[in-house]
């Protein structure tokens, strides 16, 4: 039986075309299979939209701030439609890069688990700070308080798509990289530039019932995944599942590399309680998982992870999404 299902998409964030190129994608899939699909952008005629359409559930393909902060989710919460993916409560703690040491810590504490995951060290600094509050005459600090030093890693503190990120080798030339940052977030991060094989763990599913799909290695022809890089998909390789060679000559020891990589995914997976689908972001460093980003709403265009991974897992997008949806059929 086929429901009706309204795809959010669009919105007003910095990642505005990168949501409506997935939810185009959401659409086409979801049609294909056998869904009626509502393509809804989030402006001001949503609300009335909904309650006079009156879907049988929501899929969120919106990206960045109202996407992933809580705020559409909290919204859908308000008017009672019932929507694919993590409620708000856990939209507000994943949008915060900064409180993954905190959440982690919370979890290994609760569940007794050796951990696995791990996170580049760091400072958080916040807009007002650095503009009003003198901040910005202290970045000599930033070489002793960040762990081994430069260079060192500036991003914006929420958001995705890799907007203001910035590799940043020398001291004289942090204050322009956390002024690009602030651009696009009213905080920042600074934090160790950690070097290894990048990787994205696409997960489905909800608590101990989710699990991994292969995971994707990211091979950047510049000097890392950027946002440049994410636009332009010539100069990005994708390897789905990750090459064993890129984690050790060892087939044994890469197998076994790469089952750590997926339990330390689903560890942070878990940790935030995320619901239904989602994406962990991280470095093999050689030793171990050093995860810098779970996304909560993955990009589904044709160059997205989360795609790459369903297929080589053996599952099409159609099937995905239309089993994501069924969860919430009356």
């Amino acid at each position: 039986m086929s429901m009706k299902v309204a795809v959010l998409m669009g919105g007003k964030s910095f990642e505005r075309q990168a949501s409506l190129a997935s939810g185009k994608q959401v659409c086409a899939a979801l049609e294909e299979a056998g869904h009626r699909v509502i393509a809804l952008d989030t402006t001001k005629d949503l609300v009335p939209t909904l309650r006079s359409e009156r879907p049988d559930v929501a899929y969120i393909a919106l990206h960045g701030k109202h996407g992933e902060d809580g705020t559409i989710q909290s919204l859908l919460e308000f008017v009672g439609v019932p929507y694919v993916g993590s409620p708000a409560s856990v939209c507000h703690r994943s949008w915060n890069k900064d409180a993954m040491h905190s959440t982690l810590a919370k979890y290994w504490m609760l569940t007794g688990e050796e951990p696995l995951a791990s996170w580049p060290q760091g400072i958080y600094v916040a807009r007002d700070a650095f503009k009003d509050m003198g901040a910005a005459t202290a970045l000599d600090l930033i070489e002793e308080r960040v762990i081994g030093g430069y260079p060192v890693c500036v991003k914006p503190a929420h958001g995705g798509s890799a907007l203001g990120v910035h590799r940043v080798d020398k001291p004289e030339d942090v204050g322009e990289a956390i002024l690009d940052a602030l651009s696009y977030d009213e905080a920042v991060v600074v934090e160790q530039w950690v070097e290894g094989v990048e990787l994205s763990v696409s997960i489905l599913g909800t608590g101990w019932d989710a699990y991994a799909l292969p995971p994707v290695e990211i091979v950047a022809k510049g000097q890392f995944f950027d946002a440049e890089a994410r636009m332009n998909h010539g100069d990005v390789e994708y390897h789905a599942p990750v090459r064993l060679a890129s984690l050790s000559s060892d087939e044994a020891t890469a197998q076994a590399m790469r089952a750590e990589i997926e339990r330390a995914a689903l560890e942070v997976y878990r940790a935030y309680d995320v619901r239904d689908l989602g994406r962990v972001d991280m470095i093999w460093d050689g030793a171990q998982a050093r995860v810098f980003e779970l996304d909560v709403s993955p990009g589904m265009t044709e160059h997205s992870l989360f795609p790459a991974a369903c297929k080589a897992a053996g599952l099409s997008l159609s099937g995905v999404l239309d089993a994501l949806v069924r969860q919430y059929e009356k």
